[in-house]
C-alpha cells in the first residue's frame, strides 16, 4: 500500500510543459514532461513536424517559453511559409528574440564514414541556439536525416543515447521526430528506448476516405490516455479528440425545457425535455422528424438561446423553406446569430474528422442545443458499431456541458418498432417514434413515446399532423377496427356524430312526447280540481242551508216551548186587549 502512495506521490510530483494543443494536454495529463524529450514518429505525411511546430509556437505565444526548431530537410524560409496558413508569424517570433530556426543541411552523398563520428559540432550549434534565445522547448526535426548516412549502429545508438541524454541535462522539453517502419516505431530501433514520452501518429484510410490519429505509446512517470485518438489538422493547427469522461460523473440539470410542439410537451410530463439529456427521433422517411427538430431548434432561439444544426441531407437554405410550409419562419434566428447551419455531406470526412470539426464547432458557437439530422446517414464512412462509438463520444462530450442533444435516425419500413440502424437508442434518454400508417389508400402519421428517463411520459399513441400552422398532436381513433387516422378517423366521426345527431333527436322527441302527456295530464288534473271544487261549493251551500234550517226549526221549537207556559204580563196584556 505504501508503494502505491509512492507512486502515486511521483505521479503527482512530475513536472508537465503544456502544449497548448487541444485535447492532448488532457491525454497526457497536463503536457509533455517537462526538461525531458519526447520522440514523436510517425509515417511522412501524419503531421510529425506540425505538432512539434505548434509546440513550440504556443510555448512562445502562451506560455512565455521561447524555443529553438532544428530542422534537417526544410529551410526556415520553407518552414516559415509552410505554417502562415495557420496564423503562425515565425518571422515576428524570431524578431521578437522569442524563436530561433536553426536549419543544417545534411546530405547524404557528402557524408563519409571514416573513424569516430560524435555530434559535438550539433551539441555545439544547439547550445548557442539555446543561449542566444534562453529557449525552454527545443525541436529536432527529423533523426532520420541525422543518421541516415551512417551504417555503424553501434556508433548510432551511441550518439543518439548521447543526443537525448544531453537535452536532459539542458532541462529543455524537447519533441524529437522520426519515422516509423512496417515493423518497428522508428527506423533505428532505439529512440523509443531513451524517450521518456513516445507518441505515435498515423494516417488511416478506410473506404477512400483518411483519418488521422494521435496515441501515447508511453509516457515514464505519468498516468496517460492509451487509446487511439482522432486529430484534426484545422485552420488553427492540431486538435485532438479525447475521451474524457467516461466515468459517467458530468453534472445534470433538473431544468425542462420546451420541444416547441405543446402537446409533445404534455406527454412529456407536461414539461418538456431535460436540460443536458440526449433526445432520439426515428421513423421512416417522410415522416417529419426533421420538423420536431426544427421546431425545437425554433424554440430555443426564442428562449435566447443558441442551436447548432448539423444537417446531413439538406442545405440550410432547403431546411429554411421547408420549414415554412409548417410555419416556423428560421431565417431570423440564423440572422440573429441564434441559430447556426452546418451543413454538408457525410462522405466530406471520415467519422473523426465529423467529431473534431463538431468539438470546434460547439467551442466556438456556444450552443445550449446541438441538433443532428439524421445520425444514420453517417453509416455511408462507418459501420454501425463505429456510428454508435461516434455518437457515445459526442453526447458524453455535450453532456458535459450541459448541452441538450437531439438526433434523427432514419429507419426502413417492415422493420421492428424498437430498432434503430446504428443501434443508438440505449445511449438515448428520451426515444420518440414516429410511423406511418396506411389505412384506406391514405398514409397517416402516428407518434410513440418509447421511453423518456427520469418523468412520467404518455403511453398512448398520438396522430401527428403537419400543417401551415406547424405540428399537431391528436388522440387517435381507437374503435372495434381499430386505429383509425386521417379520412377514415373523419369518416368515423362523422359517422358517430350522425348517430349522435339520431338519438339526439329521438330523445327530444320522447322528451316533447312526454311533455305533451305532462300538460293533457296538467290540463285533466285541472278540469277535475274545478269539478271537485264545484262540487265542494256545492256541498257547502247545501250545508249553510241545512244549518239554517235547523237554526229555523230549533227557533221554533224554542217558541213553541215558551208559547205553553202563561206568561202574565202577555195574559194581562191579552185580557185586556
Amino acid at each position: 500500500m505504501s508503494q502505491q502512495n509512492n507512486l502515486k506521490l511521483t505521479q503527482d510530483k512530475l513536472p508537465k510543459c503544456a502544449s497548448g494543443i487541444q485535447g492532448l494536454d488532457e491525454i497526457t495529463g497536463g503536457g509533455l514532461p517537462k526538461g525531458r524529450p519526447t520522440l514523436v514518429c510517425g509515417y511522412a505525411g501524419c503531421g510529425k513536424t506540425l505538432l512539434a511546430m505548434q509546440f513550440l509556437v504556443n510555448g512562445v505565444v502562451n506560455y512565455d517559453e521561447p524555443g529553438v526548431f532544428v530542422s534537417f530537410e526544410e529551410s526556415a524560409a520553407e518552414l516559415c511559409q509552410n505554417v502562415a496558413s495557420l496564423g503562425w508569424d515565425l518571422p515576428a517570433l524570431i524578431e521578437q528574440g522569442k524563436f530561433a530556426i536553426d536549419y543544417i543541411h545534411l546530405d547524404r552523398s557528402e557524408i563519409q564514414e571514416t573513424g569516430e563520428y560524435n555530434l559535438e559540432g550539433l551539441f555545439m550549434r544547439l547550445a548557442i541556439a539555446i543561449d542566444k534565445v534562453k529557449a525552454k522547448r527545443v525541436v529536432l526535426d527529423t533523426l532520420e536525416v541525422l543518421f541516415g548516412g551512417l551504417e555503424n549502429g553501434a556508433i548510432v545508438r551511441s550518439e543518439m543515447r548521447r543526443l537525448f541524454r544531453w537535452l536532459k541535462e539542458r532541462g529543455v522539453s524537447a519533441i524529437v521526430t522520426a519515422e516509423s517502419t512496417d515493423n518497428s516505431l522508428t527506423r533505428q530501433g532505439l529512440e523509443e528506448f531513451v524517450s521518456d514520452c513516445v507518441i505515435r501518429l498515423e494516417q488511416h484510410v478506410s473506404d477512400r476516405i483518411a483519418t488521422r490519429t494521435l496515441q501515447i505509446i508511453k509516457y515514464r512517470g505519468s498516468k496517460h490516455g492509451t487509446n487511439q485518438y482522432p486529430f484534426l489538422i484545422q485552420h488553427h493547427g492540431i486538435s485532438v479528440v479525447p475521451i474524457t469522461s467516461l466515468a459517467l460523473d458530468h453534472q445534470v440539470s433538473n431544468e425542462r425545457i420546451s420541444t416547441g410542439i405543446p402537446r409533445l410537451d404534455t406527454m412529456l410530463g407536461g414539461k418538456g425535455y431535460y436540460r443536458g439529456s440526449s433526445i432520439l427521433i426515428t421513423g421512416t422517411a417522410g415522416t417529419g422528424k426533421s420538423s420536431i427538430a426544427a421546431h425545437f431548434a425554433h424554440a430555443t432561439c426564442q428562449r435566447g438561446e443558441k442551436c447548432l444544426y448539423i444537417a446531413f441531407e439538406e442545405s440550410a437554405n432547403q431546411i429554411i423553406r421547408n420549414m415554412r410550409s409548417v410555419g416556423l419562419e428560421l431565417e431570423g434566428c440564423v440572422t440573429e446569430n441564434r441559430l447556426k447551419f452546418q451543413a454538408a455531406r457525410p462522405t466530406l470526412y471520415g467519422l473523426e474528422m465529423h467529431l473534431v470539426n463538431l468539438y470546434g464547432l460547439v467551442r466556438d458557437f456556444h450552443p445550449s442545443v446541438v441538433i443532428i439530422d439524421p445520425i444514420s446517414n453517417l453509416e455511408s464512412v462507418g459501420n454501425a458499431f463505429e456510428v454508435k462509438s461516434f455518437l457515445m463520444r459526442l453526447i458524453d462530450f455535450l453532456k458535459t456541458q450541459c448541452i441538450t442533444t437531439l438526433v434523427t435516425s432514419l429507419t426502413q419500413g417492415g422493420e421492428p418498432l424498437e430498432h434503430t440502424d446504428a443501434g443508438v437508442s440505449s445511449l438515448m434518454d428520451t426515444w420518440l417514434v414516429l410511423r406511418d400508417v396506411e389505412i384506406h389508400g391514405e398514409r397517416n402519421r402516428l407518434l410513440y413515446a418509447i421511453k423518456s428517463r427520469g418523468m412520467q411520459h404518455s403511453n398512448q399513441v398520438r396522430e401527428f399532423r403537419l400543417s401551415d400552422r406547424g405540428l399537431e398532436l391528436v388522440d387517435v381513433y381507437l374503435g372495434a377496427k381499430g386505429i383509425l387516422t386521417g379520412t377514415a378517423r373523419s369518416q368515423q366521426e362523422f359517422e358517430e356524430k350522425t348517430q349522435a345527431w339520431m338519438r339526439q333527436q329521438e330523445l327530444q322527441k320522447k322528451q316533447r312526447d312526454i311533455e305533451r302527456k305532462r300538460a293533457l295530464m296538467d290540463a285533466q288534473i285541472k278540469a277535475l280540481q274545478v269539478d271537485f271544487e264545484s262540487e265542494q261549493e256545492e256541498f257547502e251551500r247545501l250545508l249553510e242551508g241545512e244549518q239554517i234550517k235547523e237554526k229555523i226549526r230549533l227557533d221554533n221549537e224554542q217558541q213553541i216551548a215558551e208559547s205553553r207556559y202563561a206568561d202574565p204580563d202577555r195574559e194581562d196584556s191579552g185580557e185586556s186587549s
